[in-house]
């Protein structure tokens, strides 16, 4: 049985939160150079939240939730 912020979120096309190792697996690869688009291919997440987690990681130091 779905709730209806799960019903919410999959029609916005949100999915689950990254698992921390694909969040370190992303600062990883951006470590490496390797571009937003190309994480994205890598890894099969959308770039926004590549970027997003880059993001975060270079403000705060961390990829923690």
């Amino acid at each position: 049985m779905q709730t209806a912020s799960t019903n919410i979120c999959e029609r916005m096309g949100r999915s689950q939160e990254l698992s921390e190792f694909k969040r370190d697996t992303v600062i990883g690869c951006h470590l490496c150079n390797k571009s937003i688009c190309e994480i994205s291919l890598l890894l099969n997440i959308p770039q926004s939240a590549v970027s997003g987690i880059i993001t975060k990681w270079k403000q705060l130091g961390t990829t923690e939730t």
